[in-house]
């Protein structure tokens, strides 16, 4: 009996040496193994719903958002959400700390050396650095992303944690191997986030499709846009140019485009600068670092002067203009006048009622309208009335005038007959003043929202039976450092300054668009010192509003 106790209440925790030591490791593995599965297959009640990210609220704070949401998504290990280091700033050591005993300064180099080799291999790591603002440390202010690759699994969390970001103002992805689907993603993932958000930059991000004229779509909020270093070409600045403009659309959001360090050729410049023909809301522009010539320097100086429109775009001025007046004619209360005439008119023919009653009973309608108390204006109104029922809709003042003939019908109103003959030799000289000014005011209005409208409804200029457009004054900044131009691509951008210059001394209204105040053309295919090169400095130098600061100070300095 005792023999029997002893033998089962042995535990495998304690076995005897020397007997049976593999076969006890063997059970100890197996059942570590019987636990694991146990606990993989019957997972406790309600932990897997608690891990689904799609139930997840976020809360505002990225870093807190980003570890749970990539812990739920089955990631081990993830980036960590860090703040962005600034450059220090230049530290001059004091008298008291320059006195520390040497032992002190040797303790501390041998601890950094093994903090220095850690902090090396953690610069590799994945990070994602956050700018946040200087009021709450946890609002973040802005994203950057460098140096690693972004799956679709990432955009997908992104989807859900940047939108609360309410602050949010740029984005940031450098070298992240974006594709043409992860790109389709990320600019889905675009109108989500908080509409403080304007500034993307995607830089070294090469995609064969060229597909980054997607992020200048219609609704895109984006104002600053960067794309440098991506391998663009001419076929990419195709897209790019469409998507600044075309006949019939426009974008007028996008502020500041940036192209340097791409391979755009000439080809590239001429579709660049089809885009900026009828585009009135780019102000900064970058194609520093291509591969530009003199005959893609040309078209783009071409641009910032008037320029022949196209038969197509001719026709579809046309078009605006009719769609414009039309417009107007349905908005003012003269024409409301000229077709209850035509009505009437209508009605008289089919009932047999004679002009002169019918020249009465508009008179008394006008009369009944009217105020009394200022007669003047009612008879000067009547005969108005009268002229415009004999000229009809449509008509001009010279093909309505009336005969002597239909004087004494005409006369039969309540204004006298000399009356009237003095007001009618007056009415067709100044109708037709008072027509001129008011379509010169209405041309005013138009070029002051042209930004809003269509520049296709600028004044133009006719010349040898050619419509010319006045050229893009919106354009402020243009950058063309290295590239490949020449001094005959200068006196295009000479001719475009000289034009500018005279047209901005010019100017009436101060909500006139000042040009070009800034021109980059160093380091081309020309010599610094030659003329046409030192003409354009001269006339830019007092247009740049820093250089003018500049002296400005310098000035009062002295």
């Amino acid at each position: 009996m005792s023999s029997e106790p002893s033998a089962t209440g042995t535990s495998p925790r304690t076995p005897r040496p020397g007997t049976q030591k593999s076969s006890g490791a063997v059970t100890k593995k197996g059942d570590r193994a019987a636990k694991d599965k146990a606990a993989s297959v019957l997972p406790p009640v309600g932990e897997e719903e608690s891990k689904n990210p799609e139930e997840y609220q976020c809360t505002g704070v990225l870093e807190t958002d980003f570890a749970e949401l990539c812990a739920r998504s089955g990631y081990t290990d993830f980036p960590k959400v860090v703040t962005r280091p600034r450059p220090q700033q230049s530290f001059v050591p004091s008298a008291s700390m320059s006195e520390k005993p040497v032992q002190d300064d040797q303790r501390l180099s041998a601890s950094c050396s093994q903090n220095s080799l850690e902090s090396k291999y953690v610069f590799f790591r994945p990070t994602i650095q956050v700018e946040l603002e200087q009021e709450d440390s946890k609002t973040v202010k802005e994203i950057y992303i460098r140096g690693w690759k972004i799956e679709e699994r990432i955009l997908g969390i992104f989807s859900k944690c940047l939108p609360p970001l309410s602050q949010l103002q740029a984005i940031n992805l450098w070298k992240v191997g974006l594709t043409e689907k992860t790109l389709t993603a990320f600019i889905a993932l675009l109108p989500l986030c908080s509409p403080t958000l304007r500034k993307v930059s995607l830089e070294g991000n090469p995609i064969p499709e060229q597909s980054f004229n997607k992020l200048m779509g219609l609704d895109s909020t984006i104002v600053h846009l960067s794309l440098r270093n991506n391998n663009i070409n001419d076929h990419g600045a195709q897209l790019l140019g469409q998507a600044l403009s075309t006949l019939h659309s426009s974008n007028r959001t996008l502020v500041s485009l940036n192209l340097a360090f791409n391979h755009i050729g000439d080809e590239g410049a001429g579709y660049i600068a089809d885009g900026l023909r009828l585009n009135r809301s780019l102000l900064w522009l970058s194609l520093a670092h291509n591969h530009i010539q003199d005959k893609g320097a040309l078209k783009l100086a071409e641009v910032l002067r008037p320029f022949e429109l196209t038969h197509r775009e001719v026709v579809e001025r046309r078009r605006l203009l009719l769609v414009k007046g039309t417009q107007e004619r349905s908005r003012s209360p003269s024409s409301s006048r000229h077709g209850d005439s035509k009505t009437d008119r209508e009605k008289s023919q089919n009932l047999g009622i004679s002009n002169v009653t019918l020249v009465d009973k508009a008179e008394k309608m006008q009369s009944m309208k009217a105020p009394r108390t200022i007669g003047k204006k009612k008879e000067k109104s009547g005969e108005v009335v009268k002229k415009e029922e004999k000229l009809g809709p449509g008509q001009s003042p010279t093909q309505g005038t009336p005969k002597k003939e239909d004087a004494p019908k005409a006369g039969k109103g309540k204004v006298t007959i000399p009356e009237q003959k003095i007001s009618k030799g007056k009415a067709t000289k100044t109708g037709a003043k008072e027509k001129r000014s008011i379509l010169l005011e209405s041309e005013q209005l138009v070029v002051e929202a042209t930004e809003m409208v269509n520049p296709l409804l600028e004044p133009v200029e006719h010349r040898d039976g050619k419509v010319f457009l006045p050229g893009n004054k919106v354009l402020l900044h243009l950058n063309l450092l290295r590239n490949q131009i020449t001094e005959v691509g200068l006196e295009g951008f000479l001719t475009a300054v000289q034009y500018q210059v005279q047209v901005s001394k010019s100017k009436t209204s101060p909500k006139a668009p000042l040009g070009l105040l800034w021109l980059s053309l160093a380091k081309n295919c020309f010599d610094p010192q030659c003329p046409t090169h030192i003409m354009i400095q001269e006339l830019m130098l007092p247009r740049d509003p820093v250089k003018a600061k500049v002296r400005e100070e310098e000035a009062t300095a002295t």
